[in-house]
Order: structure tokens, then sequence, then C-alpha cells
């Protein structure tokens, strides 16, 4: 048993050297996230400049769409109007203490641009991301939510523990 909990550490060291390097995909969320429904931000205060498009949200700052949500301590938000004359929310700029929740997932960042319209999120600064008792870290987490695919980048370090595995398919 103790050589085979050996081969299994060494093929597993082994596995993660280049993912320092180049950085590893990681599925996060669901793959029925809908970019285009429509975005909800609550905060403690808001200071628009509708002049700029722009917009700030400090204070328990809460971003939702669909399942989504995002969480920070300042939130930036660049609206514009479409083709129709609606007005639309480009990118959502959080920092500080920055969350990201979809489905049973989270990730924790120093900061997070959030694009609309691609449905991709850029999270940086000491990235943490759980899945159950799984948990992967590293310096840049980019996810798509629609196809649930990211890329975590920098220094990778991934807590794999496999009797969660078979835990959720009970």
């Amino acid at each position: 048993m103790l050589l085979k909990t050996s081969l299994f550490c060494v093929a597993l060291a082994l596995a993660a050297l280049p993912v320092a390097a180049q950085g590893t995909e990681v599925g996060f969320g669901n793959t029925e996230h809908d970019s285009s429904a429509p975005v909800e931000v609550v905060a403690d205060q808001l200071d628009v400049q509708r002049s700029e498009g722009k917009a700030k949200f400090t204070g328990n700052v809460v971003v939702t769409q669909a399942e989504m949500r995002l969480f920070g301590d300042v939130v930036d938000v660049q609206y514009a109007e479409n083709l129709e004359g609606e007005t639309e929310i480009q990118w959502v700029h959080a920092v500080g203490n920055v969350t990201l929740l979809n489905g049973a997932e989270a990730a924790e960042g120093d900061d997070a641009v959030y694009t609309v319209e691609s449905g991709e999120v850029v999270m940086t600064g000491d990235v943490l991301v759980t899945q159950g008792e799984n948990t992967m870290a590293g310096e840049m987490l980019t996810v798509n939510l629609d196809s649930g695919v990211g890329v975590m980048e920098g220094r990778v370090k991934v807590f794999f523990n496999p009797e969660s595995q078979s835990d959720q398919a009970e």
C-alpha cells in the first residue's frame, strides 16, 4: 500500500511540473450561464459619472447575473447604450475581498474584471478556487462562465482529495 501511495504521489508531482509553467485548465461553475441575463448590483453607496458611462459602487457590493455572484469592496461599472438605445453594462471591475460564486464553486482573489458580452472573468492576486474539498491556487484565473472552462496561471498549486469525489458520486 505504501508503494502504491508513493507512486501515486510521484506521478502527481511529475504531472504538476508543466502546470507551474503553462497554467492548467479548470472546470468552473455550470455551463448554463446566460451572459445576456440582466445584471443586478447592490451596494451601500453609488457614485455615477453619467457623461463618462461609469458608476462606482462601494461597500458590501454584490453583482448578480443568473446564478453568478461577484462580491467586492469596490466595484466599478462601465456602461453604454446599445444599438436599440438601451443601457448595457460592458464590464464590471471588482477590487478588494473579491469572491466569485457560480453554482457550488467559488473563487477568491484581490481583483476581478467581468466582461459581460464575452462572459469572461479574469481574477488576479492570490487566486484560490474551491470545488468541494478540492482547491487550486495561482496568480491569475481566466474563466468563461458560458462554457464553464477556466485556466489558472502563475505558480499553480492543486490540492485534490479523491475521497471528495467518491462522496459526490453517492
